[in-house]
């Protein structure tokens, strides 16, 4: 069973959550965003990824705008469940940008990566990256990749979310929300693809956005 959660930002009590103690070796947990457990390779850090390294299940995430892009880049490129991948560990996979996944029979199409909000404040290649938006040659092979596929796929697992739902929490909570040129291309992605549920984590709360759209932070959602 496929389940999903939001962005943990490397909290290794995040784990401790009773529903994860049920998954066995047979579960796959996808985390929309900010995994975090790659960030400065402190002893603590490394700690937490080993503890992460002992679950039965597999963790697999998309990126978000807090990871250590140097990191990530560290890994080979690995060819995992039908995409492209980096594997951090024999049960942590990074799902790379502009691909498609296969769990438990069903299509997951990843798009990591997003804008910060905090730019102008962190430091660049310490705690931020220019990498944190997808370029061009990514958001052009996640258009190739939907096209083969026939424009349709189950789920669609991203960080940042379509325009239309960054516009709807805006309207619904007052929020000073900015639209970015993903979201723009995501909200283009969504009116040519045909997909079951979409999941994202970049806005930090769990709230349906409507029935085939969901932002998730703190839930753990199992997928139908």
């Amino acid at each position: 069973m496929v389940y999903i959660t939001g962005d943990v930002h490397g909290d290794i009590s995040f784990f401790k959550n009773p529903q994860l103690k049920k998954l066995t070796e047979d579960d796959t947990l996808i985390i929309c965003g900010d995994f975090g457990f790659l960030w400065d390779g402190s002893s603590k850090e490394k700690k937490a990824l080993a503890a992460l390294k002992k679950k039965k299940y597999t963790i697999c995430f998309v990126d978000g705008v807090h990871e250590n892009f140097d990191m990530l880049g560290e890994y080979r490129p690995y060819r995992y469940k039908g995409g492209n991948a980096h594997k951090i560990a024999d049960n942590i996979y990074h799902l790379s940008r502009g691909e498609i996944f296969t769990f438990d029979k069903k299509t997951f199409f990843c798009m990591g990566g997003g804008e910060s909000d905090d730019a102008d404040m962190r430091i660049p290649g310490r705690t931020w990256w220019k990498e944190e938006m997808p370029n061009a040659e990514e958001l052009l092979n996640g258009a190739k990749v939907l096209k083969e596929a026939g424009n349709k796929v189950d789920y669609i697992i991203t960080y940042e979310a379509p325009a239309i739902a960054k516009d709807f929490i805006r309207l619904h909570t007052n929020q000073n929300i900015h639209i970015t040129t993903l979201n723009t291309y995501l909200q283009e992605l969504m009116k040519s693809v045909e997909y079951n549920h979409w999941y994202f984590g970049s806005l930090h709360m769990d709230l349906n956005i409507s029935k085939k759209m969901t932002a998730v932070f703190n839930e753990v959602i199992k997928t139908r």
